[in-house]
């Protein structure tokens, strides 16, 4: 067991969902994000917020596409369906809501992965030849570019390192 390679590639891809190694990790990224900064832009095309509900709603969308064995999952329109239109969040319980929801779709993308009923290179039936293993490394490369952007951001803004979570100070 300890050679074979599916469970080394599961465990890999577990680890890179997470974040770290090489990856700024989500939860050290969106510490104590200053409420009145959320919506600033400064001089990027997108504020925290929407950087922050785009990772929510895209991860989601692959999770949802991962786990449609009942044919339930629809598309969403690109790019009108993957961004907020505001900068601001409508309140603070739609920033907390927002970031609960990043981290449960991640945690039941890894349950997808952990679960050895699931064969990682299988095409989907439902799908046009994407595989558990294409949608993990799309989430992953996906997730890490946008939290890579809100790290610049808060960089940009003044608030990095976050005080509670300093591990990232010479990213």
């Amino acid at each position: 067991m300890a050679n074979d390679p599916q469970a080394a590639m599961r465990k890999e891809l577990i680890a890179a969902l997470n974040g770290g190694n090489a990856h700024a990790q989500f939860e050290d990224v969106i510490a104590d994000f200053p409420a009145k900064l959320r919506g600033e832009k400064a001089g990027l095309p997108y504020s925290a917020w929407q950087l922050l509900e785009h990772i929510r709603i895209a991860q989601n969308d692959i999770v949802r596409f991962c786990g449609n064995q009942d044919g339930r999952y629809k598309e969403l329109n690109f790019p009108g369906d993957f961004w907020p239109k505001s900068a601001e969040p409508p309140n603070a319980k739609a920033w907390e809501s927002s970031v609960e929801q990043v981290k449960k779709d991640r945690d039941e993308m890894v349950a997808m992965i952990g679960d050895l009923e699931r064969e990682v290179a299988a095409p989907f039936h439902w799908g046009e030849g994407q595989t558990l293993l294409r949608e993990a490394v799309l989430l992953i490369d996906h997730n890490a570019y946008h939290v890579g952007e809100l790290l610049a951001l808060r960089r940009l803004l003044g608030t990095w390192p976050a005080k509670k979570r300093n591990k990232l100070q010479a990213a």
